[in-house]
């Protein structure tokens, strides 16, 4: 203990200080780490609260006794994450899902006494809650509500109704939704309800912009639909140009922008041919007429011509007989003709505009070098064969070469791989933690501990030699040079033979200059020299004792 407060001694205050005031530091840095290290991890228990439910779901929270932290908003609610999945059971069995209802409202005992009214309002708003928490599970969506309208049925009306739906979705900071997600959810919510069209959706982000309006056109052709078509025409066939050109130059070294002009009318075109060739015998009449006629002789004039039977008197004279036979023949046939009704489709491509930007070649070395004519109208041909280019309609197709700016670009690392190995993000706090406090034991451990061990080791190896050379005779030098014992007490100073190398140890006391009376600075200095080293001096003492013996 007395070595321990010699090192602490003669290492002196201002250092001293600085080594209490860092070890402290480090101390309470370890310990806060170890602290926060232990607690458990918070986890989002329920978000998008109203502040009803908030205060209820606090104050069950509060009662059994788990902590929990609220944001500024009281709109959002975390517990400790080992503790969730018990929690959201209780509480759904409660009755307190978070604000969102869904089929959960079912188990609730309170469906006796109930009129049909309010089992169809319970059973809407389950449906409206499920697809609530549908819509909420999908990437980058905070929260949705969801109004479900239903037709009534009327007693008196031939007209049937059509359901309709409303969606407001809440995105997570500055995402929004794309094209395709707006319809995913679309076709999500009609095909839940029944008699819902899709065209009956309204579906508005949390900014107040309309993804898809409700209301749709006769023809289905809004302006809506015209904006979209065109857009995803020229979008497909971009993104198919791009994929074809960065096989080739390199991903991210082309660029390429399609303008298409369309007409979006539709045309019903009715069209009938004949063909000659083409005859059926349909019919098939034939007729045949005979008569035949026959002219008397002419005789003269005369009163006995004019007496009744007079032919039988005229003497039998006989006229010419003429026959005439005629035939007539009559045939149908039904020529073959073809009817065609055509439909021309709206969105006919009247004329398309290609622009193509291919960055150069980067060399190893970092230089850039442009790419030749001729492979440039190698890519030319390629990209006007993918897009189908018609000279005759005035298609065009413009390429260059160009050099790209270098953009850094920095890949999104896996939420479950750091550096190769498989690590939840969520464990990446507890490793870091674990990490700083194994550093710092290690900083105390080199940079304070073992000084003073190692100090404390020194001192101890020096008294023992101090006690070894206690045991024989200690000699003093005078002033011939000559080795004398020391007689006296104040010959102690001179004896004390230095074990730091401080001044006060390394000078050698003349014992003839001091004569019958001793300075009490001497005897202070004495005083401090024994309180420092006890065993030395009584090892002295034993000593001198022994030389006055004999």
């Amino acid at each position: 203990m007395g070595g321990l407060l010699d090192i602490i001694r003669n290492i002196g205050m201002p250092r001293l200080t600085a080594i209490v005031a860092g070890t402290a530091t480090m101390l309470g840095l370890l310990l806060f780490l170890i602290i926060n290290g232990t607690k458990p991890e918070p986890a989002l228990l329920y978000s998008d609260l109203d502040p009803q439910t908030t205060n209820q779901i606090a104050d069950q929270l509060a009662s059994r006794g788990v902590e929990y932290s609220m944001s500024n908003d009281q709109t959002r609610i975390s517990v400790p994450r080992d503790q969730v999945s018990q929690l959201r059971l209780e509480f759904a069995e409660q009755g307190l899902s978070g604000g969102v209802v869904g089929y959960d409202i079912f188990d609730r005992n309170e469906n006796l006494g109930q009129s049909s009214f309010e089992q169809e309002i319970n059973r809407l708003r389950a449906l409206e809650g499920e697809l609530s928490r549908t819509i909420a599970s999908i990437d980058n969506v905070r929260g949705a509500r969801v109004h479900i309208v239903m037709p009534r049925r009327e007693v008196f009306t031939r007209t049937p109704q059509q359901a309709t739906a409303s969606i407001i979705i809440k995105m997570r900071g500055a995402y929004r939704l794309d094209r395709t997600q707006t319809a995913a959810i679309q076709q999500l919510v009609a095909t839940a309800v029944p008699q819902l069209s899709p065209q009956k959706i309204t579906i508005i982000d949390d900014r107040g912009t309309l993804l898809h309006g409700g209301g749709d056109t006769k023809d289905g052709l809004g302006a809506d639909n015209i904006a979209d078509m065109r857009t995803g025409f020229e979008s497909r066939l971009s993104g198919k140009v791009t994929e074809m050109l960065e096989r080739v130059v390199g991903v991210g070294k082309a660029r390429v922008e399609i303008s298409a002009e369309m007409d979006f009318s539709q045309e019903v075109q009715n069209i009938q041919s004949f063909d000659p060739e083409q005859q059926v015998l349909v019919s098939s009449r034939e007729t045949e007429n005979s008569s035949q006629s026959t002219e008397a002789a002419q005789d003269n004039v005369t009163v006995g011509n004019n007496l009744p039977d007079a032919g039988g008197l005229g003497g039998g004279a006989s006229g010419d007989t003429e026959t005439a036979t005629s035939t007539e023949s009559i045939q149908n046939f039904q020529t073959g003709n073809t009817r065609t009704e055509r439909i021309v489709p709206p969105g006919r491509v009247e004329r398309l505009s290609v622009a193509v930007v291919v960055d150069g070649i980067r060399q190893p070395d970092g230089t850039y070098e442009a790419r030749s004519d001729a492979e440039m109208e190698v890519l030319r041909e390629l990209v006007e064969s993918a897009v189908g280019v018609d000279r005759g309609r005035g298609d065009q197709v413009t390429i260059h070469n160009l050099r790209f700016e270098d953009v850094p670009v920095y890949e999104p690392l896996d939420e479950q791989e750091v550096l190769g190995i498989p690590i939840p993000v969520s464990d990446l706090r507890a490793i870091g933690q674990t990490s700083i406090i194994a550093l710092l034991v290690l900083l105390i451990a080199f940079v304070i501990v073992r000084p003073l061990v190692t100090r404390l080791m020194d001192m101890q190896q020096q008294a023992a030699a101090a006690r070894a050379a206690a045991d024989q005779p200690t000699m003093i030098t005078d002033q011939s040079g000559a080795m004398v014992a020391a007689g006296g007490m104040a010959g102690m100073e001179g004896a004390m033979v230095p074990h730091e190398g401080t001044d006060e140890f390394e000078a050698m006391i003349d014992i003839a200059h001091i004569e019958g009376r001793v300075k009490a600075s001497s005897l202070k200095k004495i005083g401090e020299i024994v309180e420092k080293h006890p065993e030395e001096a009584v090892s002295i003492l034993r000593n001198w004792m022994y030389q006055e013996s004999n």
